[in-house]
Formats: structure tokens, C-alpha cells, sequence
């Protein structure tokens, strides 16, 4: 992973509290992403603490960025997951589950445009009852109770 500015080669290693201050992550959330295999398990001390790689911030710069694209944590996950696997077939891993995600956003996408068209017709349902002014009740609700 590239490193984005942030200069983690000072440290030789960080607890689990100075990494959740540096990463502007919680504890938990560290121990969270860990038990998903988001990050490799940290080594731990004679007294059992967490200690992580320097490393271990550029991870986590790499999964908030990731986040940002949209892509879950279970995505991230399958990304991360390749890194021991380099070159081409990396690629077309990524690759994969990049047109898998594009056709999750197209279909969600063609929902959310049907239930668009839906309000606008409640809308115009409405609109055209306010200029009239002659029905007691609203024809969406009317609509909505029959459905219910």
C-alpha cells in the first residue's frame, strides 16, 4: 500500500490507543475491523496489548478511502485480501468485483428512478387536488389505506 503523506516510519510500533488517535478510529473499532480480516492481526506484548505496524495506518488510510468510493466493508475486505497476490490476476480480482459493484449501483439505481416516478405521481396527485379544492381527503392517503 502507498503511503498518503503521513510519515509512519517514525514509530517502530503503536499501541492500540495511539493508533485509534492517529487513525481517528476507536479501539473498538480497530478490534472490530481485525475480526473481519480488514487488518492482519496485530503481534501482541508479554502482557497481551496490541501493538501494530506502522504499516498498520497506511491500512487504514487505504480503507477509509475505499469507504468513500462506496465500497463496504466486506468489499474492502476482498480487496485487502488480495494484496499477497500481485500483478495481473490482482487486477482482474479487482476488476471482478468492480463490475459486480457497478451493476449493484445500476440496479439500485433503476429503483430508485421507479419509486422517483412513483412520488412524482403522488405529487401530482396532490397538486392537482389543491388547485381543485374539491375532495375531502388527500387521494394519496386514499391510495395509501387501500394498499395497507
Amino acid at each position: 500500500m502507498k503511503d498518503f503523506g503521513m510519515a509512519t516510519q517514525h514509530r517502530a510500533t503503536y499501541q492500540i490507543g495511539e493508533l485509534a488517535a492517529r487513525s481517528g478510529l476507536t479501539p473498538d473499532a480497530l478490534r472490530y475491523y481485525e475480526r473481519l480480516g480488514l487488518l492482519p492481526p496485530p503481534q501482541r506484548t508479554s502482557g497481551g496489548f496490541r501493538v501494530y505496524a506502522p504499516a498498520t495506518l497506511d491500512r487504514l488510510r487505504f480503507i477509509r478511502q475505499a469507504q468513500t468510493l462506496g465500497l463496504s466493508l466486506q468489499e474492502i475486505r476482498t480487496l485487502v485480501s488480495y494484496a499477497d497476490r500481485g500483478g495481473v490476476k490482482r487486477c482482474q480480482r479487482v476488476h471482478d468485483l468492480l463490475q459486480h459493484k457497478i451493476a449493484d449501483l445500476d440496479t439500485r439505481l433503476a429503483e430508485l428512478q421507479e419509486f422517483r416516478r412513483t412520488l412524482q405521481g403522488y405529487f401530482e396527485e396532490c397538486e392537482r387536488t389543491l388547485v381543485k379544492g374539491d375532495r375531502e381527503e388527500c387521494p394519496v392517503i386514499e391510495h395509501l389505506e387501500v394498499k395497507s
